[in-house]
This record gives structure tokens, sequence and C-alpha cells, in this order.
């Protein structure tokens, strides 16, 4: 039996590797938070963690870790919060195997099926029963976002056993946050016919923004410019700007970064805990960035 190359040897190994340097980092996440106090140095070992892992950076999570480090490096996102992000993913990575087990995988197909009934511009009653029939089989997906919220519209939509057009072009407006068209007549077709359809889900779409009083704490990383400017607009318009996201919290703005974080079916610790807040009846928006800012500009 010939011996494995070192290429070989490396695809063998790399889920040991993984869980090896995953748990070396949780454990240096631990040490740096002990005095509750994260400096420049310590910052600096974290990017030299990423740099010693290079090798990994094309396997989840840690995609994910390095843009993490790499935004706090560039001042993009507080370093406390920082170890508190990449914490939750260690614990994601270890608790649930959030990456390495069908989860992921078929939250991506649940994806894909809101691309192909999307595709041709039209959405018909087999289409919409179909999906019904996959999202029951799937059940195991529960908790997991964007399958409750699809769930609930699906199941809103049949509860009468009849399905009205009014009722496939919301279900169209909503499926189409998660859907990036090849072709762009469909999508500006689809866009024209849903513009006054008003959703809500993941963030709120067209948002109505009372400042006067309300709690407003931001997280991701800002593509309009930085939180420290966003905080004190929302400071100047009569809002609360905070750094935690309690029960409080009445505003939760979500950062338009690009960041593989996140990338669909994986979203940040902030946001879970927002949608956790929301299902258990608390009242609180999830506001994309540049949503924020339109709903506001004329209020400056």
């Amino acid at each position: 039996m010939s011996e494995l190359s070192e290429k070989e040897l490396n695809i063998v190994t790399s889920r040991a590797r993984a869980d090896k340097a995953i748990s070396s980092l949780k454990g240096i996440l631990i040490g740096i938070n002990s005095d509750q106090e994260v400096n420049k140095e310590e910052i600096n070992e974290l990017q030299k963690w990423a740099s010693n892992h290079k090798e990994l950076i094309n396997r989840n999570p840690f995609k994910e870790f390095m843009a993490i480090i790499e935004e706090t490096v560039s001042n993009n996102i507080p370093a406390t919060e920082t170890i508190e992000d990449l914490y939750w993913l260690c614990q994601k990575y270890e608790n649930d195997n959030f990456y390495y087990n069908g989860v992921t995988s078929d939250l991506q197909i649940l994806q894909g099926i809101c691309h192909g009934i999307l595709a041709d511009g039209i959405i018909d009653d087999k289409e919409v029963r179909d999906l019904e029939k996959w999202l029951e089989e799937n059940t195991h997906l529960s908790t997991y976002y964007p399958y409750d919220e699809i769930r609930s519209l699906i199941l809103s939509i049949v509860s009468d056993g009849k399905i009205e057009e009014e009722e496939k072009l919301v279900l169209k407006a909503y499926l189409n946050q998660f859907v990036n068209l090849e072709n762009k007549e469909i999508e500006k077709q689809i866009n024209q016919e849903t513009n006054e359809i008003n959703i809500s889900g993941h963030c709120t779409s067209d948002p109505e923004i009372e400042l006067d009083g309300k709690t407003f704490c931001i997280t991701g990383v800002l593509k309009s410019g930085n939180r420290a400017s966003l905080e004190k607009t929302i400071s100047d318009l009569g809002g609360i700007p905070t750094k935690t996201l309690t029960k409080k919290t009445d505003y939760l703005i979500v950062g338009d970064n690009g960041n593989p974080a996140w990338a669909f079916a994986c979203y940040g610790r902030k946001v879970e805990k927002a949608l956790d807040l929301r299902k258990n009846g608390h009242k609180i928006s999830l506001v994309h960035e540049f949503d924020f800012l339109d709903a506001i500009e004329d209020l400056k």
C-alpha cells in the first residue's frame, strides 16, 4: 500500500486539524476575556492564529473566523464584540455541529427551491403545495432562519384550502429576498410586481422607524460609515444607541458588510438573539442598514 501524499494526508486529517484549531481558539478567547478587557496585543495574537491556519480558510467556519478578525483589525467591529462573536462561532461548531451536519446542506436546498420557484417569474398552486410538502418533510430545520418564517407564510396561505393570487404575490415578494436570479428581465418583472408588497422577515422591509425614546443596537460592519457616526445620528434624532441587545431593544440595525459570516443560513450572534426574542413575544425590528438610512433621511 503506497503512502499518502502530503495533499492527500491534509484532506484526510483536515477535520481533525479543524477541531484542534477551534479548540485552541476557544481557549485563547477564554484567556483573553478573563480580565474583561481586550487590547491591541491580544487582537494581534488572534491575527497570528488566523495566519497560522491559512490552510483551513476554505473550510467553514474558518472563513467566518478570518473575516471577523480582519474587520476587527481594521476597526470596523469593536474588539470586545469580536471575542463574543468568535466564541459564539466556536460553540456553534462544537455544540450544534452546525457547519458539518445536514442542516446547512438542507437550508441551501431550501434556498435552491426558492430560486427554482421564482426562475420563470410565476408561482402556481402546485409549486406552493410542493413547497409546503418539502417543509413538512424537513421539520428538523425548525428554529433555523428562514425555515420557520417561510413555513409560517405557507401555512397561512394554504390554511383555508384556497390559494389566492394576492397570497402568491406576497410569497413571491418574500422568496425574492433569498434569490439572485441570473435572468435580469425576470428579476425586474418580480421587483415591479412586488413593489407595493410589505413583508417582514429577517430584516423589516420598508420599515417605519420611530426614533424618539427608542433603543437601537448595531451589528455587523457598516458600508455607509462607522458605528460612532451612526450612533451620533441616532442620538441627534432622539434615539438611544446601545452596545448590547436586550429585551428593551426596539431596533437591531444589521450592517450590510458582505461578510461570509452573514451568508445564507449563517447569521451573527446578535441576529440570532433578536430572532429568539421575537419568537418569545418581544417586539424588536431587524432593519437593514440602508433601509434605516432611507427611513430617517427625511428626519434629518
